[in-house]
């Protein structure tokens, strides 16, 4: 991963922690029932998520109890617009945003001496069966300050209400009970504490419940796509939900997302674009064995690459020049077939959201398409780092090379 943190690629937006903090982290982590880190530094996203407490703890998604309560942590207000590295659903980012546009300016005065903890409730206690993931719709999204700050806040307007009663001015032990609380919490009096509960509504969505599911529910049909064949195979014996329920490995899967006018493709148009060379050219790199130059300098020149391309045995040859193979022939005659000359995992990767999808929608499918298909390196960073990051670790080096300058090339 060096060479990704070089290139500013690999979690370079994380916030550092330490000192005070650290301590205000743990007692989050008391709350919401969680054992805390023995680490005196570490760094967190914008969710409060730590790579180095998930590394500590072995658990990815330790901020969970259970995968259906997820929890966040608030302990400065530089988290605010910060990516979340490792999201359990595809709308915790947009949870946080929501969040710091209302009440970020409470956060920014209480994270000065306090840390906030977030509850998620999805009003669902356990999961116990994979098609419980259609129960998420509203969300409400509450707060607990670590030292019930909040709390004292109203004792101190308490204690100075009673203090202005009659002669209470004069006795000692109110005189004492306000110093004490002064000196303890600060003066409260004109600090702004009180975090209003927040609601938000889920559409369609990607939760890593049940090995990671998609639920599009704002399409003509709701469809339920499973990435763990286990929970796939338990989902389709439930007969009591009118939805679709497809694995994500199934053909038939990309022909109903066609059907349902959730996906689309023109080859004619698309082999005219920087992402068709893209994803030809990965494909290609896959064939390359023991080459006498590195990958990069392959597939960034033009000779080069004509060269090892005619070394390729006749078969991955036509695998990564079918589409413009097809192309070439329906020119001549329209009687050729597409699945008898375009590779189907090429094809696959030359899906795309359907282009009447509103924004929102359309980063959901390209998450979908690029778990379908890992062709396009860069589309795979921007929708899915988490397997991004485990597909790196496996490529040649050279092949990191050209990665790492396609994605910088690029943002």
């Amino acid at each position: 991963m060096e060479k990704l943190k070089a290139a500013q690629l690999f979690r370079n937006d994380l916030i550092p922690i330490s000192g005070k903090l650290v301590e205000r982290y743990n007692q989050c982590l008391k709350i919401l029932g969680l054992t805390e880190t023995a680490l005196t530094s570490f760094s967190i996203d914008g969710l409060g998520w730590s790579p180095e407490i998930a590394e500590e703890k072995k658990e990815i998604h330790y901020l969970n109890n259970g995968e259906s309560n997820p929890n966040a942590i608030i302990i400065t207000p530089l988290q605010k617009g910060k990516p979340v590295y490792m999201p359990f659903h595809t709308f915790d980012r947009e949870m946080m945003q929501l969040i710091f546009k209302t009440h970020g300016d409470i956060i920014a005065d209480i994270t000065r001496d306090c840390a906030i903890c977030v509850d998620f409730d999805q009003y669902i206690d356990a999961f116990y069966e994979p098609l419980d993931v259609l129960k998420y719709k509203d969300i409400s999204i509450s707060f607990k300050l670590i030292n019930n700050l909040d709390k004292v806040q109203k004792q101190q307007f308490q204690l100075i209400d009673t203090f202005k009663q009659g002669h209470n001015f004069i006795d000692e032990n109110l005189h004492q009970r306000l110093l004490d609380s002064a000196k303890t919490y600060g003066d409260l009096r004109h600090r702004n504490l009180e975090l209003q509960e927040l609601y938000f509504s889920t559409d369609s969505f990607y939760t890593k419940a049940f090995g990671g599911v998609y639920v599009l529910r704002d399409f003509i049909t709701p469809i339920v796509v499973f990435e763990d064949e286990k929970w796939h195979k338990e989902a389709i014996k439930d007969t009591s939900h009118d939805v679709l329920i497809y694995h994500i490995s199934q053909p038939e899967l990309l022909d109903k997302l066609r059907d349902h006018l959730i996906i689309e493709y023109d080859l004619d148009e698309v082999v005219k674009t920087a992402r068709y060379d893209r994803i030809k050219k990965f494909m290609f790199s896959q064939f390359l064995k023991n080459t006498q130059h590195s990958i990069k300098d392959i597939l960034d020149d033009k000779v080069l690459f004509k060269g090892y391309l005619n070394k390729l045995p006749i078969e991955e040859r036509k695998k990564v020049m079918s589409v413009e193979l097809y192309l070439e022939k329906m020119e001549v005659s329209n009687q050729y077939k597409l699945a008898d000359i375009v590779d189907v995992k090429l094809f696959e990767a030359l899906q795309q959201p359907h282009s009447s999808l509103n924004a929102k929608h359309q980063d959901l499918i390209w998450k979908l398409l690029v778990n379908i298909s890992s062709l396009d390196v860069l589309f795979l960073y921007w929708y899915d780092k988490e397997q991004f990051y485990n597909n790196y670790k496996e490529w040649d080096d050279s092949l990191k090379d050209w990665v790492i300058a396609t994605i910088r090339n690029n943002i």
